[in-house]
């Protein structure tokens, strides 16, 4: 079987990978690649920074570790690597820091983490992230924490790495009694970070308060070995396996840090300012991992206000993780969580999930300040689209007006949730904009914590979002409708096209019937150019940038023809479109059509199907809705 031939594979992947040799010879694995020893906040930066980054015209950058798991969080995400992990990497204070994402749920802060872990762990299986330890050591120590502090400064001028640690009681214990000093002889091994198997890896989750017991983040005496050893400081008779140790060298993870009882957290103050924390009737004990925290901003307000915590707060970089603030990446989001289902393979008509972005992202928004920006206007702009009379708008200065932009709303899980309960209940096998918009109505009377007056203005959001999605629906059909006009589109573009030419040069336009000579066609002209707004006091700007344009093709030998222009082409769809809605509204709401009316609607359907991405059960509901719509 494949399957078994691709397990042998990846077996003997991890057996080659293996290494093991003494502290000699790691010397010289060192003097070839240094990078062998970087600190774990260096070596988590340069993980993400060898997936790829890349940089936007405004210079924001883009993270593609992060990219292909997180939608419409990347000032957030540039935010924490470039303040927290790019710093830390370079020894600068920051590393000497809990790292604390604050924001609200289902916004991103776990996946963040899950990423990071993941992430590490195939990373140390690569050349650039190998990094290696003190066989035998329940914390993977460090091998170069074995050179004696009196020898380290001669050591760095000839290696170029800096070593911080100390040897933790295990090793110091071991390297008298088991090697009898001799350093060089101690044996190193390759380490796999591997949360599974905790190493180099942790999770700590609070619990019970009273029954929860620091020995899961520092270790425990092994009551067993006391008669054995003797004595609670002997470091055999002690088990080094809390999150804190497991997780040297890599990242430990705290969940819910802020519902975590006081006592854990004074671990951690010692850990974070000098990279070492207490565990039993031992010295302090080095340890060189990423403390990353999550928490809501609930929690984390609770925490700030107590002054008994100032010591730990001072100690935290806090970054805040709000919700996606983009309708486009939220459509990601769902159509991510979707495909991670058992209900992928029910077909979801297009531009529906967009119409449930478009709900979310409004109960994200805050009011602008800024003259005409409503939160419509103001969604269109944080998705990139150019909105009419916008185009000065500074949309960084838009972004900064409300600095907590985004810490509140309706949170993906639910609308996922909601979306599920549409495609559970759904007979047909398909669910369109008007199913999940009525799912996620229903929902907000058994949401818990929307109060009545959200409630009245989330059902508001629901109606924006609605009537959004009626027009994409129209611009669907209308879309579909032309191209069965494909000729009809020709004919009115090149008739515009004639009576702009003689416009421009001051010339008569000969009657192609008569043969007599007259004025352009003015009426015609406007009748195409206001379906996109073009005024009366712009016309004449509009059809000189046209003439420029078919001359600037002529002079290249290329056919200006109804796909070069894009506004022009819309304005000749949507003029067909609007002389076509008779005919529109006849074919999609004749119960029993001619043949005439129903082939118009199968080579509709067909376009739908074949380059919209809808199935015929899908397009024939699109058609009724639209034709109800142009009905009204």
């Amino acid at each position: 079987m494949d399957i078994l031939k691709r397990i042998a594979e990846y077996r003997n992947r991890e057996k080659e990978l293996q290494w093991e040799g003494t502290f000699a010879e790691y010397l010289d694995i060192i003097k070839k690649n240094p990078r062998v020893a970087q600190t774990a906040h260096s070596r988590v930066y340069n993980m993400i920074a060898k997936a790829g980054i890349e940089t936007d015209s405004q210079g924001n950058k883009k993270y593609l570790f992060f990219s292909k798991e997180l939608f419409g969080l990347e000032r957030a995400i540039e935010r924490l690597v470039e303040e927290y992990f790019h710093s830390a990497a370079r020894r600068l204070d920051v590393r000497k820091r809990i790292l604390l994402l604050m924001g609200p749920v289902s916004g991103g802060k776990s996946t963040i983490v899950t990423l990071l872990k993941k992430g590490l762990e195939e990373y140390s299986r690569t050349d650039e992230g190998a990094l290696y330890g003190i066989k035998g050591c329940p914390m993977h120590e460090e091998p170069l924490n074995l050179i004696p502090r009196e020898l380290r400064p001669e050591f760095e001028q000839e290696f170029g790495v800096r070593i911080e640690g100390n040897l933790c009681p295990s090793c110091r214990f071991r390297l008298q009694e088991e090697y009898g000093g001799r350093i060089e002889d101690v044996i190193v091994e390759r380490v796999l970070l591997s949360e599974d198997e905790r190493v180099g890896i942790g999770t700590f989750s609070p619990s019970d308060p009273k029954s929860q017991d620091i020995a899961d983040l520092t270790g425990s005496i092994d009551f067993s070995t006391i008669t054995e050893y003797g004595s609670e400081s002997d470091p055999r008779a002690y088990r080094f396996d809390g999150e804190l140790n497991k997780a040297n060298r890599g990242l430990m993870e705290f969940q819910e840090m802020l519902k975590c009882d006081e006592k854990f957290l004074w671990n951690l103050l010692s850990l974070t300012q000098e990279g070492n924390f207490k565990a039993g009737r031992f010295a302090l004990i080095s340890a060189d991992e990423v403390i990353v925290a999550h928490t809501n901003e609930t929690e984390y307000k609770a925490f700030i206000a107590n002054k008994k915590n100032e010591a730990l707060q001072s100690r935290i970089i806090v970054m805040p993780v709000p919700y996606n603030l983009s309708v486009t990446q939220e459509e990601n989001i769902y159509k991510k969580l979707i495909q991670q289902s058992d209900l992928a393979h029910i077909h979801i008509a297009p531009h529906s999930l967009r119409a449930a972005a478009i709900f979310s992202v409004l109960t994200r928004l805050k009011e602008s300040k800024k003259q005409g920006v409503d939160l419509l206007k103001k969604m269109r702009l944080y998705d990139g689209e150019s909105v009419e009379g916008m185009a000065d708008i500074d949309i960084e200065e838009l972004r900064n007006e409300h600095l907590d932009e985004g810490m509140d709303g309706i949170d993906p899980r639910y609308v996922i949730n909601r979306i599920s309960s549409a495609l559970i209940k759904t007979e047909a096998n398909f669910v369109g904009a008007l199913d999940i918009l009525r799912s996620l109505k229903e929902g907000l009377d058994q949401h818990p914590s929307i109060t009545p007056e959200q409630r009245e203005k989330f059902l508001n959001f629901i109606s924006i979002a609605r009537k959004e999605y009626d027009e994409i629906a129209k611009k669907e059909v209308q879309k579909a409708f032309v191209y069965s006009y494909e000729e009809s589109a020709k004919t009115l573009m090149d008739n515009y096209l004639d009576n702009v030419e003689a416009y421009c040069n001051w010339q008569k336009i000969r009657d192609p019937i008569t043969g007599e000579e007259l004025e352009p066609d003015e009426k015609l002209m406007r009748s195409i150019e206001e379906q996109i707004g073009i005024s009366e006091n712009a016309k004449k700007a509009f059809r000189e940038e046209i003439l420029i344009r078919i001359s600037a093709y002529a002079r290249k030998g290329k056919r200006f023809d109804y796909n070069t222009h894009p506004r022009l082409r819309e304005a000749i769809q949507k003029k067909l479109f609007a002389d076509l809605k008779d005919v529109v509204k006849i074919t999609t709401t004749t119960k029993t059509p001619d043949e005439n009316q129903l082939k118009k609607i199968n080579e509709v359907i067909n376009r739908l199907v074949e380059d919209y991405g809808y199935t015929p059960a899908s397009a024939n509901e699109l058609l009724r809705y639209v034709g109800s719509l142009l009905n009204r």
